[in-house]
């Protein structure tokens, strides 16, 4: 037996196990416990591993154990790419996917890459939990999930090996790595720059070699997959965002009783204030000790902050390739995300 469990493991097939069966079980007495495997692909100790760690103990806290959470983080279940199939499955019940996994489902989600529309964090989150996020929401369960709450990861900045970026024109003819994304194209033709699709796991070397230029990233992507070593500029823009939407299996939120539903409502909205409270923190400590690094290295790396005329000409830039987007994400969804108070 050991050696065959040992064959199942040497070739992933226990992962597929662990991750198959129903969400039900019977407790010892007789009631039902409803088992929820959350999976997210960061790491336990981000502030979205953290935060999913508190939604399983509250979870159980407040359904008096009627509910049980296992948390399987950095994609030891499965990766982002694969999420969607095993939330239809119910082999997972929950997850966390980036905004971008979202765009080839429901293409509106396309209006989280568009460039400096969100002023602030106060503005980007009450476009997230009011009438645009709502909207976003309702195309998501049209495709046959449960959209939940959304999670920050953090604005982006942008870094390169070339002149530092700090007015558009000074992007002209650098190779700048993006995500896969119609929005971030443009952005980037939009100042002269020359945009490169590559996975994030071949980022580091590309930076590193001069297959790109630069890249734009959050800072817990910058400073934790260390890029800052193979880049002589960071520039905090906050020209863009990345964030996540946690969901749920339909068929896993058809069988909950409603008032474990609220159960699970009331445990992510602790577990949300929580997780953007937690990125915001983790945000200010990246940052700082970033601007560590570049003081002691001042030879390898330098930290610009644009003013607030610099910035001033970005948003000129940006807002111009706004009507590019209409098709892809609708003029009036746009028009509605800019009018938010």
């Amino acid at each position: 037996m050991k050696k065959i469990l040992a064959l199942l493991m040497s070739v992933g097939i226990v992962g597929f196990f662990v991750a198959c069966g129903d969400s039900k079980t019977e407790s010892n007495n007789g009631e039902k416990v409803y088992m929820i495997k959350f999976a997210h692909v960061v790491s336990a100790g981000s502030p979205k591993g953290k935060a999913a760690d508190l939604f399983a103990k509250r979870a159980e806290e407040l359904s008096n154990g009627k509910i049980k959470v296992e948390v399987f983080p950095s994609a030891q279940l499965v990766d982002d790419d694969k999420v969607f199939q095993e939330l239809k499955r119910n082999n997972i019940q929950m997850a966390a996917p980036s905004f971008s996994k979202f765009t080839p489902i429901v293409k509106e989600f396309n209006l989280w890459d568009v460039p400096f529309i969100f002023r602030d964090n106060e503005h980007l989150h009450n476009v997230m939990d009011g009438e645009v996020g709502q909207i976003l929401k309702d195309k998501i369960a049209q495709k046959g999930f449960i959209a939940l709450d959304y999670w920050d990861a953090g604005f982006k900045q942008f870094s390169t090996n070339k002149n530092p970026i700090i007015l558009p024109s000074d992007a002209k003819g650098q190779k700048i790595r993006i995500m896969s994304s119609k929005v971030l194209e443009e952005q980037m033709k939009a100042i002269g720059a020359n945009p490169q699709n590559i996975n994030f796991g071949e980022v580091y070397s590309a930076l590193q070699t001069g297959v790109v230029d630069g890249a734009e990233n959050p800072l817990s992507n910058l400073y934790n997959s260390r890029f800052y070593e193979v880049q002589k500029s960071v520039t905090i823009t906050n020209h863009g965002y990345l964030g996540y939407l946690v969901v749920a299996s339909e068929k896993f939120w058809n069988e909950l009783p409603d008032d474990l539903k609220a159960v699970v409502k009331q445990a992510l909205d602790e577990a949300t204030k929580f997780e953007r409270e937690e990125s915001a923190r983790d945000e200010a400590v990246l940052l700082a000790n970033l601007q560590k690094y570049a003081q002691d290295n001042a030879d390898k790396l330098t930290i610009y902050t644009l003013d607030d005329d610099q910035k001033k000409q970005w948003q000129e830039v940006m807002v111009a390739i706004y009507p590019k987007f209409y098709d892809l994400i609708g003029e009036d969804l746009i028009k509605k995300t800019l009018e938010t108070e």
